[in-house]
């Protein structure tokens, strides 16, 4: 089974990759640099974030260079965007059920 955009973000490793792209391409050193894990490793994060299109890779001489596709991230805002009224309103109700009203 192949990850969906959900399952590539649920990992904080991944996330903290690309935000390190946010600000721009990086080779996969320069990002490796960043944990206490091993290329390898990061490259496995890449190769799932590759799969789900967050991230395209570029070769440039010996180094491949990743770039951030932020693309994929409007299906979870779109996810997110149901919640945000249920959330708005949860406030209101907690303060009316706390001054002994009802809704």
């Amino acid at each position: 089974m192949s990850p969906d955009v959900f399952d590539a973000i649920g990992n904080p490793i991944r996330r903290d990759l690309l935000a390190l792209l946010r600000a721009g391409p990086k080779p996969v050193n320069v990002l490796a640099a960043h944990f206490d894990r091993g290329r390898p490793a990061i490259s496995e994060h890449l190769r799932v974030l590759r799969e789900v299109g967050l991230v395209r890779e570029e070769p440039r001489g010996r180094e491949r260079y990743y770039h951030l596709d932020a693309a994929p991230l409007r299906d979870v805002e779109a996810w997110l965007r149901e919640y945000q009224t249920f959330w708005a309103t949860k406030p209101t109700d907690l303060s009316t059920l706390l001054d002994g009203e009802t809704p």
